[in-house]
């Protein structure tokens, strides 16, 4: 199971990079505005409707996983939330994937929609917060801070690529789990392997990495 599962999250990988949606240089990632030497976007999945429903089945065998005896058990849930806007494509077909409702928060008011929850729900809905990217885990927090105070519980996020910048600690201190489908370093070393980019690419974004991660570690321990 876990090596079909690894085999289905590296032909994802593929599909972004295939697609246009993992490219190389310097670039500001807007959640965080820290320059980057890599750029992901998963929003071109859309463009394949293939990979788009592999995604909706990846996030649901995660799920699966994490409610099994090997992992820590995932909470149960009524709704899916989708972080807009890329957690709004993923949340979408993965609700049309499993027949599981779905919700979001509108953060910010649109034309004549108001502030507040898109979709019904219940008081005492637990909702599974799906986005496509995480950096820092900001708009992820605001968004299931939102659905809180609407009175929907929040207890686990599912993204589908986690940037490694620290959202899993950031998110763990709010009581939030954090799982991912496909996290960058590995996505990093399926490109070198498969020569799609070079040893020094690899290495410029490996250090890159490694730097925030030794960020995130220091902020934790002087907490």
């Amino acid at each position: 199971m876990a090596k079909e599962q690894s085999l289905d999250n590296l032909w994802l990988a593929q599909i972004l990079f295939d697609l246009g949606g993992v490219q190389f240089g310097n670039f500001t990632v807007s959640e965080s505005a820290v320059s980057s030497p890599v750029f992901v976007n998963p929003k071109v999945l859309i463009s394949n409707p293939t990979a788009l429903r592999v995604a909706s089945k990846l996030m649901q065998q995660e799920i699966n996983l994490a409610q099994s005896l090997r992992r820590p058990r995932v909470h149960p849930f009524t709704v899916v939330a989708g972080v807009p806007v890329g957690g709004l494509l993923l949340a979408l077909s993965y609700s049309l994937e499993t027949n599981v409702p779905m919700i979001y928060a509108r953060i910010h008011p649109e034309g004549t929609g108001k502030r507040g929850i898109e979709g019904r729900f219940t008081q005492g809905d637990t909702a599974l917060v799906l986005d496509d990217l995480i950096t820092r885990g900001s708009s992820v927090m605001e968004t299931a801070t939102m659905l809180e105070e609407n009175g929907i519980k929040v207890k686990d996020v599912l993204v589908l690529i986690d940037r490694e910048h620290g959202a899993a600690e950031q998110l763990r201190r709010h009581g939030y789990n954090l799982m991912s489908i496909l996290k960058l370093d590995v996505m990093l070393t399926h490109y070198m392997s498969k020569g799609l980019i070079s040893e020094e690419t690899y290495r410029t974004c490996a250090e890159y990495l490694r730097s925030k991660q030794g960020e995130n570690s220091n902020s934790s321990e002087s907490q």
